[in-house]
């Protein structure tokens, strides 16, 4: 999953979603030199995208992609899946989702120290350019795909990726609406569990 499923995955405690939020800028064990919350948020978001990479709908909507762009196809479902969870926001959640992500952006700015060096660095970006609320349209989500394929020299050719999103809209709308219900479903569950484990 990418940012903004992370994020509302990782319930309403501030540093378990901003280490969910920023997890992938940890490597191996380094996540124990974080605060505790933190790691929390870290081992969530490893746990997620396990539960993601193995589920049935979503290999099932790779495999739309693959053809064209082989293993991004996987980081260009993410962001897809994205896009239908901030079209469809009122679904799962009473706060509009301009005053949730202006809240996040609030506390990631407050704890950015607490950001491994990649994030720190990100952060100012991605609210100068607010990328989570851009999610919510394809002319958004075909910004970050530019992005995307910028940072892979044109290689992953992930800029075309709206076509097929275009073509197939219907069916991947379909396959996240089903396969995020059992995402919330696990991580719900999968939280309790490590904040158990944290002591939280």
């Amino acid at each position: 999953m990418n940012f903004l499923a992370h994020i509302y995955l990782s319930g309403d405690h501030k540093l378990i979603t901003i280490g969910n939020f920023a997890a992938d800028g940890v490597r191996g064990n380094k996540y124990k030199t974080y605060p505790k919350e933190i790691q929390a948020g870290i081992m969530l978001h490893r746990h997620i995208d396990t539960f993601t990479d193995a589920h049935p709908l979503f290999r099932q909507c790779t495999k739309r992609l693959h053809r064209g762009y082989g293993h991004y196809s996987g980081v260009i479902v993410d962001i897809f899946f994205d896009h239908f969870l901030a079209k469809n926001w009122k679904t799962y959640s009473d706060v509009p989702l301009e005053l949730y992500i202006s809240n996040f952006y609030k506390d990631l700015l407050e704890n950015l120290d607490n950001l491994p060096p990649r994030f720190q660095a990100l952060t100012p970006i991605m609210i100068e350019d607010n990328w989570l609320l851009s999610y919510a349209t394809i002319e958004g989500i075909q910004k970050v795909l530019n992005g995307m394929n910028k940072r892979t020299e044109g290689r992953s050719r992930m800029n075309e990726a709206t076509k097929e999103l275009k073509d197939f809209y219907e069916d991947f709308e379909k396959d996240f609406t089903m396969f995020f219900e059992d995402l919330m479903v696990f991580s719900t569950l999968k939280r309790k569990d490590i904040q158990q484990q944290f002591n939280l």
